[in-house]
């Protein structure tokens, strides 16, 4: 990285928000640099994550425990349970938007963090937040809708890249959680991913053990950058 023009800040260790007892570190690529999209997605493939403006890697002095994950999507074979959710949602209409209705997304969000997130620090997530989510860092953004007629079920937040696709949030109605609309979403960005001959979907950060994580490792196959390389990681 010291050969980079981009500049690099070190966040002062804080609270891990994921495991209990542990501090966490952060490096973050200056917000008032421009990235271009080729730029982002080679940081993608260095482990690197978007969320809203900000551009990061967890970077902890005593723990690795996080773990970028990436699903190769001309290896990707839907399991058993993939292909019934494929089934279950096959009434849906799935559109790629780019003037979304802001006010109809804003209550979707709010509803799904209050059920699903309640506590966790984006419950009050502003219309202005959410705008940033979808325009910062210059990188592609896809915006897709699914429907079941009118009624907005679920939206997915996509970055792309020249390289490849990243899952950089996704949303869903908390009301219907037998439709499993956040693996439906993936499996459409491993769709999409693969019709535009991109090979990679990027889906951010992994830790073992961690429940509310498993379901990533559940794609397979799903790859891992471990000591700086990417491998092969099996269904956790």
């Amino acid at each position: 990285m010291q050969s980079s023009p981009i500049r690099w800040y070190m966040t002062a260790p804080q609270h891990c928000p994921y495991l209990e007892g542990r501090e966490m570190q952060t490096v973050l690529v200056d917000p008032a640099v421009s990235l271009e999209d080729h730029h982002y997605g080679h940081l993608l493939a260095q482990g690197f994550r978007r969320s809203g403006q900000f551009v990061y890697r967890h970077q902890c002095p005593s723990c690795q425990a996080c773990v970028p994950v990436r699903i190769p999507v001309d290896l990707f074979r839907p399991n058993r349970g993939q292909r019934r959710c494929l089934r279950r949602n096959a009434d849906l209409t799935v559109d790629t938007v780019m003037h979304p209705d802001l006010d109809e997304h804003m209550d979707l969000l709010r509803r799904y963090l209050g059920a699903r997130h309640a506590g966790g620090g984006m419950e009050h997530t502003t219309r202005s937040d959410y705008v940033g989510m979808l325009n910062d860092r210059n990188c592609g953004v896809l915006l897709t809708e699914f429907r079941l007629g009118p009624r907005l079920l679920a939206v997915a937040v996509t970055d792309h890249t020249p390289q490849a696709l990243s899952a950089m949030y996704t949303f869903f109605d908390p009301d219907v959680p037998e439709r499993s609309l956040g693996t439906l979403a993936i499996l459409h960005q491993v769709r999409e991913a693969r019709r535009q001959g991109l090979p990679h979907l990027y889906l951010g950060y992994w830790i073992p053990g961690s429940e509310k994580m498993a379901y990533k490792t559940r794609f397979q196959p799903v790859e891992g950058r471990i000591g700086g390389a990417w491998k092969r990681l099996p269904p956790d």
